[in-house]
């Protein structure tokens, strides 16, 4: 029944389904989700919005919201309902149930973008680590076949096999394969960034919030050409460079995936050996958007992340990105140490970006002075 109506449908239209259950920052998490929704294809869409005390424990919106959601599908002819939450494979298959439409969660909206940005191998690798891992959660005897899960936005499901028990061990499998080739991977990455070490190159990883302007910084200090664009995660493959800072020496700067709140945990988990560059880095760049109502929350979800790779305790400098747009002027913050905490600067104008390449060098001499080494300045090309 699911698939006759849901395929009739238009796969680019999606009725998105927010819940306030008294988030002081509902308002901006309605508008993440309808540019989330956007980013995975999604040309026309109407939002739903409602209060409740706490979710319903059998359709996580209530009897009498589904049954709004379901009569906004028909009238916007839309095959997917896009939950801006977290719902149990029960909750889900419910609410498939009574709609006749496909239901996917904040994860699998998620993942689905992931799905459709992945352009290195290792990156594909790695969502489909992540897909597979969350769809053996969603494996029930009412679907049988992987060909009739629930496919991702404007596409149909993949090929599989036929038994709910095959599924199970051909998910199993497929795992232990995706797992094995990307600890290849990581261990081809140790051996170059031993490489680096024994250089005493300095590593630095640029992180952030999705959109926050990561990938632009980036170009600009690289002069790299990495893809940009005004979308939530536009890039997913991690970037290296080496550029010459004065005073600081060879640097290796590190473009990474954006992160954003609730974000998978099986898709950090499958991006760690990714983000490995980040574990790893001597210095991190966190990137904020400084022009945004939500920067403290959203640097806070970035912070969360970086505990779960972990990469908490890493020394790290604060880049309060967008100071065109925040109507700020490029400056310098230093703690009660003297040490330079955080830094203003504009990516798309170039604005204070010398005082960011300055705070680097910085950190390269006291990170050299700690190690009793030489000078960085003294380095050669």
């Amino acid at each position: 029944m699911v698939e006759k109506l849901a395929a009739a449908a238009d796969p680019q239209a999606a009725v998105i389904v927010c819940l306030d259950f008294g988030d002081p920052h509902y308002d901006e998490g309605v508008e993440e989700v309808v540019r989330l929704v956007q980013s995975a294809g999604v040309l026309r869409f109407r939002v739903l919005k409602g209060k409740r005390s706490k979710p319903d424990p059998r359709l996580y919106a209530g009897s009498g919201k589904v049954d709004e959601i379901g009569r906004a599908a028909e009238e916007l002819n839309a095959m997917y309902v896009v939950f801006d939450h977290a719902l149990s494979p029960a909750q889900e298959r419910n609410v498939e149930k009574v709609i006749a439409r496909r239901v996917m969660d904040r994860t699998e909206l998620i993942l689905e973008i992931f799905a459709q940005r992945a352009q290195t191998s290792e990156g594909k690798l790695q969502v489909e680590l992540a897909q597979l891992e969350h769809l053996s959660t969603r494996l029930v005897r009412g679907w049988t076949h992987l060909e009739r899960q629930r496919g991702g936005l404007g596409k149909t499901g993949g090929p599989g096999e036929t038994q709910l028990e095959l599924d199970r061990r051909y998910i199993a499998n497929r795992v232990r394969v995706l797992k094995k080739k990307l600890d290849t991977l990581k261990k081809q990455r140790t051996i170059q960034r031993r490489a680096r070490a024994r250089g005493d190159v300095l590593s630095a990883s640029i992180v952030g919030y999705t959109n926050d302007g990561k990938s632009t910084l980036f170009n600009t200090l690289t002069r790299a050409k990495a893809y940009e664009a005004d979308q939530l995660f536009a890039t997913l493959d991690t970037t290296t460079r080496r550029v010459w800072i004065p005073e600081a020496g060879n640097v290796v700067v590190s473009d990474t995936v954006g992160f954003i709140r609730d974000l998978p945990h099986g898709l950090v988990a499958a991006f760690r050996a990714t983000l490995e560059e980040t574990v790893h880095a001597d210095l991190l760049l966190h990137v904020v958007d400084a022009s945004s109502a939500v920067r403290d929350q959203q640097a806070e979800a970035v912070d969360k992340v970086l505990a779960e790779i972990p990469a908490g305790e890493a020394p790290r400098l604060l880049v309060w990105n967008k100071i065109d747009a925040a109507g700020l002027e490029p400056r310098v913050e230093r703690d009660q140490y003297g040490r330079i905490s955080r830094v203003f600067v504009s990516a798309r104008t170039g604005a204070g970006l010398e005082l960011l390449r300055g705070a680097v060098a910085e950190f390269a001499k006291a990170r050299a002075a700690a190690r009793g080494a030489p000078a960085p300045e003294a380095q050669t090309l």
